[in-house]
Parts: structure tokens; sequence; C-alpha cells
């Protein structure tokens, strides 16, 4: 039996690499292609190499692995969906009874999923309706109409769309709010990355994210690579994520 050619997709390197040695140890039908760090690689990859199983994972910060599924209309490959803290994607997948993998990675459940690929024909695993429920259900469930932002006083429920950006310093977050409101809240911005939908925020720079969909006005380059905001700050972009943003704001 032929080996199945794979590409494994994770934003956060650790991850890649431990899925790797595990497949490369405990799948010997498994012959890993590449690995790829966002959704804009992972597109590039997979329409490059034309793997059997690609392994997403569900939450990236510029574009989810739902998105990545979304942006091949005849897809010709196995998904095994690959997942930690998001309980909204998670719930979807299980609805769908597609393949997923819960991080930590079980290496029981790994090969239980690579045997389940070989015997299945791959067009049957994630069809395309299967596909745009997932999407759907995603989407509704991945983007809370309110977020609880812990205080020094409590908790204050915070609608998402009056979130202008946010900026990190050290282990606080300020959220800028419209009509001039700010709260510095005690979680990282790594925590609000995780649970502001990827399809309205951007994290431009390791110390900003942005509402993209509601808030941006401008992206002015001649300015040092700036996204202008509706309340007229001028958030910086990272050199390093300048290409994808372009990319992201794109779409809209």
């Amino acid at each position: 039996m032929s080996k199945l050619r794979a590409v494994i997709v994770d934003d956060e390197m650790h991850c890649r690499e431990n899925l790797k040695l595990l497949v490369e140890d405990f799948c010997e039908n498994v012959e890993v292609l590449a690995l790829a760090e966002n959704a804009a690689d992972a597109k590039e990859k997979i329409a490059a190499l034309k793997p059997d199983v690609v392994f997403l994972d569900v939450m990236m910060p510029n574009g989810d692995g739902f998105s990545v599924l979304k942006s091949f209309e005849k897809r010709d490959f196995s998904v095994i969906f690959t997942t930690a803290h998001n309980e909204y994607a998670l719930k979807a997948i299980k609805e769908s009874a597609v393949d997923y993998l819960e991080k930590p990675i079980n290496i029981d459940d790994l090969q239980e999923a690579v045997a389940k690929l070989q015997k299945t024909d791959k067009n049957e695993t994630l069809s395309l309706s299967k596909i745009n429920a997932l999407i759907q259900s995603a989407a509704s469930k991945n983007n809370p109409q309110k977020l609880a932002v812990p205080t020094s006083n409590g908790l204050i429920m915070v609608n998402t769309e009056e979130i202008i950006h946010l900026e990190a310093s050290e282990s606080y977050t300020t959220l800028f709010l419209s009509a001039g409101k700010r709260l510095v809240s005690s979680k990282t911005i790594k925590v609000y990355e995780d649970h502001l939908s990827p399809k309205d925020f951007y994290r431009v720079h390791k110390s900003h994210i942005i509402n993209v969909t509601h808030h941006l006005k401008e992206f002015n380059r001649t300015e040092g690579n700036m996204a202008v905001m509706s309340n007229g700050t001028h958030v910086p972009v990272s050199r390093r994520k300048v290409t994808e943003f372009v990319d992201y704001i794109s779409t809209f």
C-alpha cells in the first residue's frame, strides 16, 4: 500500500513539529511533505504538493482552517482537524461528524484517525455539503456578539463591534472602544486573539489587534505601514506581516 502524503498546518511551531514527529514515529504509512504556518502558506503548499491528507489547525490568527478549505472549490484531499482551546469551533466540528484530533494529540487517536482514512474514500471524509455546513456552523459559534472582559472591578460585557483595536502591555491588554472608551484587562493579547473572530479581527503586530471589519479606514504605507482606525489612531503593521495583511484586507 502506498503511503499517504500529508501537509501539516498550524500557526504554532512547536505544534507543527510535534505532530510531524508523532506522524513519523507512529504512522508508518504517512509521509509528511511539508509544514505550513498560516492559512496563506497552507493554500500555497496544498495547491502545489497535492497531498492526500491535510492535518489542519482550526484556529489561526490570520485566516482559520475553515477559510483554507473554502478556498479549494474542488477538494481532492482528506482533512483531519486539530484543535485545542476553542470550544465553539470544536462543537461545530463534533456536530459535523468529521475527523479531528484534540491537542495535546494522543498517539492512539492519531493512529485511529489515519487508519480510518486508509479505509475511506477521501471524497467521503469531508463532502462539499459538510464543508459548507461546518463553515456556517463554526462562523456562528465562533463569532460571539459579546465578550466578557475581566477588569480590576470584575467583568464587563463588551459588544465586539465596539472594539476598535487592542494593545498589549506586558501581561495586560487595553481595549480601545468606540465613543472614546477604553478598558484595561488582565488577560493577555494572545487570549483575545484566540477568542475574537479571525474574520473580523487581525493581529497586525505582536502588540496590536485591529477590528478590520468595522473600524479599519485605511492602510497607509507611506507613513511606515500604518492601519488608520475609525478613531483616528494609527496602528503599526509589522514589516513581516504587511504582505499577508494586504492579502487579507483585499478579500473584503
